[in-house]
């Protein structure tokens, strides 16, 4: 093989990077979509602002079962035709959201969501060994997840700006074009990936292994991927408990305007990008410390949100805090171990706590006030930061 060969070769396998973090950058942004359109879609379907925060419940929760399912049942399966065909069906679900003409239409549409995000999500994690040399697989997996965590703090401004100038169907419908563009993209540069990837031919079937304790590598029941776990649900779950109602609560505590609003997300996803990259950097050594300042940040910015009326400054916070999650989450899960049934969990975990963090809230918007569920949210960080200190030292800092 010539240099050149070589070359062309190393840039057709960082484009199937590449593709595979737009795919999922894509399908977060649509899993997050009505975050900032709730009270749009809200009126246009006749429903309560409680009970459009459903949109959010049932993807996470289809979600969640959907990564360990599709994991378990389709593990012989090439992965290249599995990312296809979750693409695509994402591209279906976002444009029937688009036209959806009541509510009971837009829940089932959400529905098909959250079975591509659980599926995506959990096979493109741990593509990197098998899409680059082995010194490189740090890095490809570090740009695979880069698109789930710019995506969960850029992907709901996003979506509010195309809506303040064109409407909530237009943002559907925009999304459900880039999931078509993608499901091209990822057709033109992945090549085959064949189930049963070769670093695991010797292990057990996971059919003939229900509890997927192979061989010590799928180790989730370890305690230190149990704690991931937990520290998963308190902390996403307060985020999106308070998260998901931010744009109400802005119209109605803060009396902001749409422009302010999409200005204050906007704000919010570019400070969430700055905490992604600066706690990445900063939890590939010691992800312990990490989280914990990092759910004190989301802490302190919801308590602060209804008694303070400095709504930009909480919101930078919040987005510093919340945007360094889940590269903190995934680097202390890789240290835990899993392959991909322990990606899967995670995933698993992430969007149940999606779904109950939303449908709480929703229950307390409804049952008290739009300002209560920003305290609840920030009971749940404290929870989680505190669990997180006094959790498993020596496993996670390699102390």
């Amino acid at each position: 093989m010539t240099m050149t060969d070589v070359s062309v070769t190393t840039r057709a396998r960082w484009l199937a990077v590449s593709s595979v973090a737009m795919g999922t950058f894509t399908i977060v942004t649509s899993e997050m979509l009505p975050v900032g359109l709730l009270t749009s879609i809200a009126a246009t379907l006749g429903v309560s602002e409680g009970t459009a925060g459903l949109m959010m419940s049932a993807p996470g929760l289809v979600a969640a079962v959907s990564a360990p399912v599709l994991a378990i049942t389709t593990r012989r399966l090439d992965r290249r035709v599995m990312l296809l065909g979750l693409m695509a069906l994402l591209a279906v679900a976002n444009l029937a959201g688009a036209f959806a003409p009541n509510y009971p239409v837009m829940l089932a549409a959400r529905v098909l969501t959250g079975v591509s995000i659980g599926g995506f999500w959990a096979f493109a994690a741990g593509l990197g060994p098998r899409l680059v040399p082995e010194g490189a697989v740090g890095r490809a997996t570090s740009i695979i997840l880069a698109g789930v965590s710019v995506a969960s703090v850029l992907g709901v401004p996003a979506a509010t700006f195309i809506s303040s100038f064109a409407g909530w169907r237009t943002a559907f419908v925009a999304m459900g074009v880039l999931a078509l563009v993608l499901l091209a993209l990822l057709a033109t540069t992945l090549p085959p990936l064949p189930g049963e990837p070769r670093a695991r031919a010797s292990e057990p079937s996971l059919h003939k292994a229900p509890a997927l304790a192979s061989q010590g590598r799928l180790t989730w029941l370890s305690g230190p991927l149990k704690v991931v776990l937990v520290l998963t649900v308190l902390i996403v779950s307060g985020h999106f408990a308070a998260y998901t109602y931010v744009r109400p609560f802005l119209e109605q505590v803060s009396h902001a305007g749409p422009a302010l609003v999409s200005a204050a997300l906007l704000l919010y996803g570019a400070a969430g990008v700055a905490g992604n990259f600066v706690a990445g950097a900063w939890a590939a050594r010691n992800p312990k410390p990490v989280l914990v300042t990092l759910a004190v940040l989301m802490a302190l910015s919801t308590a602060a949100l209804p008694l303070i009326d400095l709504p930009l400054i909480m919101l930078v916070v919040w987005g510093l805090g919340y945007g360094g999650v889940g590269v903190t989450l995934q680097l202390w899960i890789m240290r835990s171990g899993g392959g991909e049934m322990g990606t899967a969990l995670y995933v698993s975990a992430f969007n149940v706590s999606i779904a109950l963090g939303s449908f709480a809230g929703g229950r307390v918007v409804d049952g008290v006030s739009i300002s209560a569920v920003m305290w609840v949210g920030a009971a749940l960080a404290v929870v989680g930061a505190a669990v997180a200190g006094v959790s498993g030292r020596s496993r996670t800092t390699g102390s």
